[in-house]
């Protein structure tokens, strides 16, 4: 190993926002994370606690009034695909 290129590693304290802490080795002697293993919901099994607001065009349609009604399947739809592309073809 070259001398002088490398840096000091020294023993960090790693704190989380839910007051667990760590001890660990780096170049930083402490540093501060929101969210760590013990917090966070995919190693805990809980379930997320956020609000889901939709999307783009669902905000959109939401705010300016906008109701869009879901089409249903009628016999005609539902007809074999291949009649579908011959009669479009055929156009």
């Amino acid at each position: 190993m070259k001398e002088g290129i490398h840096p000091e590693y020294v023993e960090s304290t790693v704190s989380c926002s839910c007051g667990n802490v760590v001890t660990i080795r780096a170049t930083l002697p402490s540093m501060h994370v929101d969210i760590c293993s013990k917090c966070h919901p995919f190693f805990t099994g809980k379930k997320q606690l956020l609000t889901d607001r939709g999307g783009r065009i669902d905000q959109f349609n939401k705010r300016y009034g906008v109701s869009v009604a879901p089409a249903e399947a009628t016999a005609d739809e539902a007809a074999d695909p291949a009649q579908e592309v011959e009669a479009t073809a055929q156009a």
